[in-house]
């Protein structure tokens, strides 16, 4: 377990994911159930996507490493230019709140869980946080690192929905955190083509 991957893993996660569909659709079953519900159901989501990324990223380090170093760079470059095209574009529009809370009928305890679980499950697949956790394992080759960062930054970023999203949302623009969620992204592209070409 090293200190420094779990740390990166950690801000790379929390950046790309602060800004994403799943904050507003966490933020949204907050406003609907109890925040500790949303909150549990959520990170059983996360943990289960979690381990499912770190399993196909400790996968990928069987390829070789300059393929693997490539595509980590590709995917890299892609979530900087999805996070800086969302963050120039995005309204928070309130279809996107009622559709999310739609999906989410009256219940309460386990049934609120089940139900926080299963919409955040069926959202983060393919999700963007979810294609870099693969990333950075094949990146580190330490699945268990790249694991409690990633899981550490989507229990955070969950937690601060259920728990003070809306306040949040009024101090920070939106768009900002696209831009910064761009940013790593880039950073991360540019590191991984140096030590590519190196």
């Amino acid at each position: 377990m090293d200190i420094v991957v779990i740390a990166l893993t950690f801000a790379a996660i929390f950046v790309v994911e602060l800004p994403d569909k799943t904050f507003v659709a966490t933020l949204v079953l907050a406003t609907k159930y109890r925040p500790l519900l949303v909150w549990i159901g959520v990170g059983l989501a996360f943990t289960v996507q979690t381990i499912v990324a770190v399993a196909l990223g400790h996968a990928v380090t069987f390829l070789p490493e300059d393929l693997v170093r490539g595509v980590a760079g590709v995917i890299f470059l892609a979530g900087a230019v999805l996070l800086f095209r969302e963050g120039r574009s995005h309204h928070l529009a309130s279809e996107d709140e009622e559709a999310f809370a739609a999906k989410a009928t009256a219940a309460t305890g386990w049934k609120a869980v089940l139900t926080c679980f299963l919409i955040l499950f069926a959202a983060e697949w393919g999700d963007l946080s979810q294609l870099l956790t693969i990333s950075l394992v094949a990146k580190y080759e330490d699945p268990v690192s790249v694991f409690i960062g990633a899981l550490g930054a989507l229990l955070t970023v969950s937690g601060l929905a259920a728990v003070s999203g809306r306040a949040l949302m009024k101090k920070i623009p939106l768009h900002a955190l696209h831009y910064v969620g761009a940013a790593v992204c880039l950073l991360l592209a540019a590191v991984t083509a140096y030590e590519l070409l190196a």
